[in-house]
């Protein structure tokens, strides 16, 4: 134990010579001091503690700790995260089947499978439940453990137990190990009005690689423009951002800088290639989720007037992270700057500096958010995410759909559909018959999917506040028809919202049949966001007239001006 704690004191040691090689200032001390606090404490905890402690568990939750106050991107990865950490913020490469899943019931079901790879190809469907994995019982485990179990070397052969639904016996299936690309690039190709459409998940390895092969397959085919969809894309590696405006952008054209405390990590990066499509017209599509290297795109591509952004005010992360290696295959990752784009506004909207007494975050407050110009002179602002150009209203689902997706009812009932319908219509056409809807509704009757609807919401919560001031007694006989009627209005909600439900439903369906293509393909019809891109691009004078700053314009029938970007009543409308 004393063995344990000498060479704890000598990393402490040697982390405080490091620290004084590194600066010789004020924190020195408290830097020495508290380091010994650490080490003292973890002494003692780890030699008195009544039971057995588990040191990197504890560390582990003292960095954690530490970097809490921080910023959430901020954090230590210990070495058995380290691959996971990869996984998800630098590669999408691994071995595998190529299948994701899901626990239900304390079981483990395949929830989908990637088109071309061995689950594929092994006829391994969504609804599939494993038993077991290399003989190994699977009732019990979580999805993290499976995963491991299903992971592995390339060209290493699996062993997999399956049960189907409706077949009595399982099945044992033997698959080989394939390297799994995950794509960055989920989709690419042609939509209405003989426009490009290129889906971007996500910033990772060759992510500029892949944009750039979708562009030129696209323009073999003479587009009139192209849409860049980065909803919901999360971000990734910078690098790869400023190279994707670059195919849109001349060359030494400056696109984002990034500045912090630390002078040799400031950095502004420039365009710096002959830009593949610099004419073509360009919409950017981006939501509440779009962040980061999503918005270093969208937010440059603005500030240059070279884009329209359309869609949802964007997530609001102006951070730039970077990582350090650690003793032991570990790593810290940690902000060390803010991004600007050109116009020279950092978008971040959590101002994690200036925290509350009580250690919570708050907004850059409105006082403190500036206006800048873009290129041509148009208005943006800082400290709000990108906003969009031409703002569409987010849609939300009814309560009842929700419920249905919520409860896995439309995907158990897309797995039976499966095993009843051996083949069905292209996605791009395919579509629930009447008859097909009503069969789902028999298939709900003896399910249970409750939901409380926003009304019942309201109305339980005015039953709460009359109870407390005791006043129910007196509208109790109100209350109760009121509820009568909204259970008896509740019944028809399947009929009410059979569109929306049909809508969900069928792509559900389609992915069995044609996978995550067939999901874009079946959804370019229901898509609000892609038609107004669609019809924005059709309409050379009003694209122009965005792009200039002139006038105002309709954006669903509501009037706002072209340059609106501050914290406004749309701004407020995207917030609801």
């Amino acid at each position: 134990m004393l063995k344990k704690y000498k060479k704890l004191m000598l990393y402490a040691g040697l982390l405080l010579l490091a620290v004084g090689i590194w600066s010789f200032n004020d924190d020195l001390f408290e830097i020495s001091k508290n380091l010994d606090v650490f080490a003292s404490l973890y002494k003692e905890v780890n030699i008195n503690y009544v039971d057995d402690i588990n040191t990197a568990k504890m560390i582990k939750t003292g960095a954690d700790a530490m970097l809490d106050g921080l910023d959430p991107y901020t954090e230590f990865v210990p070495e058995s995260e380290i691959e996971d950490y990869k996984l998800h913020y630098v590669s999408t490469q691994y071995g595998g089947i190529g299948a994701s899943i899901f626990v239900r019931n304390k079981k483990i079901y395949i929830s989908s499978v990637f088109e071309g790879y061995p689950a594929q190809k092994a006829d391994i469907r969504p609804g599939d439940q494993l038993l077991k994995i290399n003989d190994i019982l699977l009732e019990g485990k979580n999805n993290e453990q499976v995963s491991l179990l299903l992971k592995g070397s390339k060209g290493a052969v699996i062993k997999l137990l399956v049960k189907r639904e409706n077949e009595n016996t399982p099945v044992e299936k033997n698959l080989t190990r394939d390297e799994i690309k995950q794509p960055n690039v989920s989709y690419y190709g042609m939509v209405d009005g003989n426009v490009g459409y290129i889906k971007l998940d996500r910033f990772l390895e060759n992510s500029a690689d892949e944009v750039t092969n979708a562009l030129i397959a696209i323009k073999k085919n003479n587009p009139n423009g192209i849409i860049l969809d980065l909803r919901s894309n999360g971000g990734g590696i910078l690098q790869e951002a400023v190279k994707i405006v670059n195919l849109f952008v001349a060359k030494d054209v400056e696109i984002v800088s990034q500045k912090g405390k630390v002078k040799d990590k400031n950095f502004t990066y420039n365009t710096m290639n002959a830009p593949l499509a610099p004419d073509l017209p360009l919409v950017v599509l981006v939501n509440n989720h779009s962040a980061s290297a999503s918005e270093i795109v969208a937010g440059s591509l603005q500030d240059l007037d070279r884009a329209v952004i359309i869609g949802q005010r964007s997530y609001g992360k102006g951070l730039v992270q970077q990582a350090f290696p650690l003793p032991f295959n570990s790593l810290v990752k940690i902000t060390i700057a803010k991004y600007y784009v050109p116009s020279g506004r950092c978008i971040q909207e959590i101002d994690y500096t200036h925290r509350k007494d009580d250690g919570s975050v708050v907004k850059v407050a409105d006082s403190l958010i500036h206006e800048f110009k873009t290129k041509d002179g148009r208005s943006v602002y800082d400290g709000s995410g990108i906003y969009p150009d031409i703002f569409i209203p987010k849609e939300k689902f009814a309560t009842i759909t929700q419920a249905l997706v919520g409860k896995l009812l439309m995907f158990d009932y897309a797995t039976q559909y499966r095993s009843t319908h051996q083949k069905i219509a292209d996605a791009h056409v395919f579509a629930l018959t009447d008859a097909d809807y009503d069969d789902f509704v028999k298939f709900l009757a003896n399910k249970n999917y409750t939901y409380s609807t926003a009304a019942e919401k309201v109305l339980n919560s005015l039953k709460t506040e009359a109870n407390k001031d005791k006043e129910f007694t007196s509208i109790e006989s109100e209350y109760d028809a009121l509820k009568a009627k909204l259970l008896s209005t509740k019944k028809n909600d399947l009929q009410l919202h059979k569109d929306e439900i049909k809508q969900v439903l069928e792509s559900e369906i389609i992915s069995r049949y044609y996978f995550d293509k067939g999901r874009y393909e079946n959804s370019f019809k229901f898509d609000k966001e892609l038609a107004r891109a669609v019809k924005t691009m059709q309409d050379k004078a009003q694209l122009a007239a965005i792009l200039k700053g002139d006038g105002s314009y309709k954006i669903i029938g509501k009037p706002v001006l072209a340059m609106a970007g501050k914290k406004s009543a749309d701004k407020d409308a995207d917030e609801q």
